[in-house]
């Protein structure tokens, strides 16, 4: 049994799964020799604090001590753990945990005031990325992005905010996200450690289409590969409400908005 509440089950998500199914039949498919899937059970969940724990011992050993155990965050409706596992032994590979901004403010507001532009919108806040070392590190990451966007995109978000510190905030940039405050450079946050990290974020609605402007090498990853090995599950309801928390929303409409990138 699951230890997760149902987080959307709706039109809007059916429909973004039939539009990207849809676009991957006319598109090559690649098989990974790994799976990258939504956490359900206890079991699942140790192996991504596993994963998590090991990765942030590496570079932040002293924070990485407050995640030898699940945290309270990894059980809440408003939140998924997604993580990747070896198809040969079932051993994790990497994980991340995304969080909407649906029922409260997401992590980085406990530590700073987002702007007026993210105010009212449907966010994500993906964190606690940890990634295996081996060769295959690398790919897995991608593909835990990937099901980041396809989770987006199936819940009809309108921004994902990063954060990361240096050097990791320079793979931010070169996936095309932008600085959120581009003049205050980084900044403590509470949720990790009070560790100084770079404010980003990316528009979802544009995605395809900067992508395809930058011809960025990622590209064909992303919207000309079909990969039946990344599956982040049905979505959930009620993602589309208003946010408890926001005084207003804007138009339900996904509204396209260019910046550039960093």
């Amino acid at each position: 049994m699951s230890l997760f509440d149902p987080v959307v089950s709706n039109s809007v998500g059916t429909s973004a799964r039939a539009t990207r199914e849809a676009r991957a039949a006319g598109h090559a498919t690649e098989r990974l020799p790994f799976t990258v899937r939504r956490v359900e059970t206890e079991a699942d969940l140790l192996k991504a604090v596993r994963i998590r724990h090991a990765a942030y011992a590496r570079h932040v050993p002293e924070f990485a001590r407050s995640l030898a155990q699940p945290e309270a965050a990894d059980y809440e409706d408003d939140t998924i753990v997604l993580l990747a596992e070896s198809k040969l032994d079932g051993s994790p590979l990497g994980s991340t945990r995304i969080r909407t901004n649906l029922y409260r403010p997401l992590g980085v507001e406990e530590s700073i005031e987002l702007p007026a532009w993210l105010q009212g919108r449907r966010l994500v806040e993906a964190t606690r990325l940890g990634i295996d070392e081996g060769r295959v590190g690398r790919m897995v990451k991608v593909a835990l992005i990937k099901a980041c966007f396809m989770y987006c995109e199936d819940n009809a978000i309108d921004y994902s905010v990063a954060t990361g510190r240096p050097p990791v905030d320079r793979q931010y940039e070169q996936m095309l996200f932008a600085d959120v405050f581009p003049e205050q450079g980084l900044v403590p946050l509470r949720h990790v450690g009070n560790i100084p990290h770079r404010v980003m974020a990316f528009e979802i609605a544009s995605f395809e289409q900067r992508y395809r402007d930058a011809r960025h090498p990622l590209f064909n990853f992303f919207f000309n590969t079909h990969h039946p090995d990344i599956d982040v599950g049905p979505s959930r309801p009620p993602l589309l409400a208003k946010p408890t928390h926001a005084a207003r929303m804007t138009d339900l409409t996904l509204q396209r908005r260019e910046f550039a990138a960093a």
